[in-house]
């Protein structure tokens, strides 16, 4: 099966803030492949490349070496093309702040030259009753609930999601983890970067863990969770996804 995504070899270079005239690699040599339908996860520590890592592939960063392809398209190449097939949930989110939900998703759909339905939208993501809101007026939820809407405007094929459940209260946070399954249901790839081992665990299909800019492991939760964290301490069975990243990068999350 050919991948929806593909990276080979990427690269991302900044220069030491010690140092200007010397660089050092926010991503290193990343490769992987993703497959339509899938919903992938990347998980790192900050400062692992995880979010530059999705800026190349949407096109929103330059890529300083290797190459992203996404449903063979190559970014660096066409990156509107790309831009036109992909939705991006950023983490993030600066708005027009004079106009409410429904004029705003209007606003973007006209930017993609499509004819949208607002309201069908904000019910995709349970937002119906505030489409006379203002943004700044939604609470955290809200908020990623209708950045989530935005990236839908253009039907997209690939949905990009960093971090989008962030600082939300438990309730807010299974919800955007049901309209993620519910998109990916509909067809929809996910790729999704996050710092929630219980978020990657219950959505993601395969995931990668990222450290200094590399990837030091990629597969299934069961397979990850079967190599490198199979008898944790009191634990009556295996670890999970949160013992595997302890043991394979040294040091807990952050949020």
């Amino acid at each position: 099966m050919e991948p929806i995504i593909r990276a080979v070899e990427l690269v991302k270079r900044y220069p030491l803030p010690e140092d200007k005239s010397r660089n050092f690699a926010a991503v290193d040599g990343v490769s992987f492949e993703i497959f339509e339908r899938e919903i992938y996860g990347i998980l790192g520590p900050n400062g692992a490349g995880k979010t530059t890592t999705l800026e190349m592939l949407e096109g929103l960063n330059d890529i300083d070496g290797g190459t992203a392809f996404v449903a063979g398209i190559d970014v660096t190449r066409d990156p509107y093309r790309v831009k036109q097939m992909i939705g991006v949930q950023l983490q993030a989110s600066e708005y027009f702040d004079k106009l409410n939900l429904i004029e705003l998703l209007n606003l973007f759909g006209a930017l993609y030259s499509r004819d949208i339905d607002a309201m069908e939208l904000l019910a995709r993501v349970d937002l119906t009753e505030k489409a006379k809101a203002r943004p700044e007026s939604l609470s955290g939820g809200q908020k990623q609930r209708f950045s989530i809407a935005c990236a839908l405007v253009n039907v997209p094929r690939v949905l990009f999601l960093d971090e989008p459940t962030t600082g939300l209260d438990p309730q807010a946070k299974r919800r955007l983890w049901e309209l993620a399954m519910e998109l990916n249901r509909a067809g929809m790839t996910i790729v999704l970067t996050t710092h929630n081992m219980e978020e990657a665990e219950f959505l993601c299909g395969r995931i990668a863990i990222m450290d200094h800019g590399r990837i030091v492991a990629e597969d299934t939760p069961a397979n990850l969770i079967q190599q490198h964290a199979p008898e944790p301490p009191a634990a009556p069975l295996h670890g999970n996804i949160e013992d595997v990243f302890l043991a394979l990068t040294g040091h807990a999350l952050r949020d």
